[in-house]
C-alpha cells in the first residue's frame, strides 16, 4: 500500500507547485500593473511640460527638426494622440508604462520558458520594487519604449542563436527600428547630452552618426564574406604551417573579398547619400554639405527645385564615379570565377565570324 501511495501523492504536489508559480506570477503582474498604471493623472512635469509645449504642439516638422529632442519616438505618439483624444496626462504616459511592461513580460516569459520559474519570478519582481524603473516609466518620457525594444532585441537575439527561428530574426530587426533612430544618433553625437564633457565639431559629430550606423551593417557583410569560404582553405592552410595571420592575408581574404566588395560597395553609396541628414546639424556656411547649401540657395532666389536639382546631379555623378571604380574593382577580384572567359568556347553556343570588310 505505502508504495502505490508514494506516486499518487507525487502526482498531488505537482499541480500544488504550479498553483504556487502561477500565483506568484499573478501577484507580482498584478504589482506591476498597479505600480505603473495607477495615478497617472496628475499634472504634467516640468520635463513633460517643455516637450509638449516645444515640439508637440508644433508638429512633426519640429519633432524631426533638431538634436534637441532625445525622444522623437515618442514626442511623434504624443502628436498622434493629442491629435485624437486632446492632451491628456493619462494617454502620453501610457505611452511609456504600457511598453515597459510589455518588455518586462517577454523577459519574464523568455527567462520561465529556458532558465525555470525562478529565474523569471526573480525579474518580474526587481521589475516591480526597482525605484528608478518606477520612476522614468510613469513619466511621458521614451525610457519605456527603450526598454521594450531592448528587451526584444536581447530576447530575439538569444533565441535566434539558439534555434535559428526566423520569427526571432524578424522580430529583432523590427525592435532595432523602432529603438534605434538615425536622427536621434546625429541629435546624440553633438547635442546636449554630451555637452558637459566632451565637445564635438559639426565634421566630426557626422563621421561618428553615420560610421556607427553603418558599421553594424558592415561588420555583418564581412563577416558573411569570411564564413562564405570553405573551412577546407583555412585547414589547407594549416596543413602548410601557415600562421592565422598569413593564413587571413593569403588565403581566406583574397576569397572573401569577392563577396565583400558588392555589397560594401552599395552600403557606402547609400551612406554617401545620406550625408544630407548631416544637414540637421547647425554649421556655418563652409561646413555644410551639399543637401544643407542647395536648400539655403534655393530658398535666397526662390529656386527651391532648380537648387534640390543641382544637388541630385552632383549625388548622382558622385554615385556614378564610384560605381564606375567599384564594377572594375569587382571584375578584377572575379577573375578564375567568371566561366565562357574571352578566348574560351562554350560548348553549344555559336559564334558569328567577324566582318572583314566594309559592305
Amino acid at each position: 500500500m505505502s508504495g502505490s501511495s508514494l506516486p499518487l501523492a507525487t502526482e498531488r504536489a505537482v499541480p500544488a507547485s504550479r498553483v504556487a508559480v502561477w500565483t506568484t506570477y499573478a501577484v507580482l503582474g498584478i504589482a506591476l500593473l498597479w505600480s505603473r498604471l495607477y495615478d497617472l493623472g496628475h499634472s504634467f512635469w516640468t520635463d513633460e511640460i517643455l516637450m509638449i509645449s516645444k515640439y508637440v504642439r508644433e508638429g512633426p516638422g519640429e519633432i524631426l527638426a533638431g538634436p534637441e529632442l532625445s525622444h522623437e519616438l515618442l514626442a511623434l505618439l504624443t502628436w498622434v494622440t493629442s491629435s485624437a483624444v486632446g492632451e491628456s496626462e493619462v494617454a502620453f504616459r501610457l505611452w511609456s508604462a504600457v511598453p515597459f511592461v510589455v518588455g518586462v513580460a517577454v523577459v519574464t516569459a523568455w527567462l520561465h520558458r529556458r532558465l525555470g520559474a525562478v529565474s523569471g519570478m526573480v525579474f518580474l519582481f526587481l521589475a516591480v520594487v526597482s525605484p528608478l524603473l518606477l520612476d522614468v516609466t510613469r513619466q511621458a518620457r521614451g525610457y519605456g519604449l527603450a526598454f521594450c525594444a531592448m528587451s526584444i532585441i536581447v530576447v530575439a537575439a538569444l533565441e535566434a542563436h539558439q534555434t535559428g527561428k526566423t520569427w526571432a530574426v524578424a522580430a529583432m530587426c523590427a525592435a532595432g527600428v523602432v529603438g534605434t533612430w538615425t536622427l536621434p544618433q546625429v541629435g546624440i553625437a553633438f547635442g546636449d547630452p554630451w555637452a558637459d564633457w566632451l565637445t564635438l565639431d559639426v565634421l566630426t559629430a557626422g563621421i561618428l552618426a553615420l560610421g556607427l550606423n553603418y558599421g553594424a551593417y558592415m561588420t555583418e557583410i564581412f563577416r558573411a564574406g569570411i564564413q562564405s569560404v570553405g573551412h577546407g582553405q583555412s585547414e589547407a592552410a594549416e596543413a602548410l604551417g601557415m600562421s592565422y595571420v598569413q593564413k587571413m592575408r593569403r588565403v581566406v581574404l583574397p576569397q572573401a573579398f569577392r563577396v565583400i566588395v558588392p555589397p560594401a560597395g552599395n552600403e557606402f553609396i547609400a551612406m554617401m547619400k545620406d550625408t544630407a541628414l548631416v544637414s540637421f546639424l547647425g554649421t556655418s556656411i563652409d561646413q555644410m554639405e551639399i543637401f544643407r547649401r542647395a536648400q539655403l540657395l534655393g530658398r535666397s532666389d526662390f529656386r527651391n527645385l532648380e537648387a534640390l536639382l543641382v544637388a541630385a546631379l552632383l549625388y548622382w555623378g558622385l554615385t556614378t564615379i564610384f560605381q564606375f571604380f567599384q564594377l572594375r574593382l569587382e571584375r578584377r577580384l572575379s577573375k578564375g570565377y567568371v566561366r565562357g572567359t574571352a578566348g574560351t568556347a562554350v560548348p553549344g553556343q555559336h559564334h558569328p565570324a567577324p566582318a572583314t570588310g566594309a559592305q
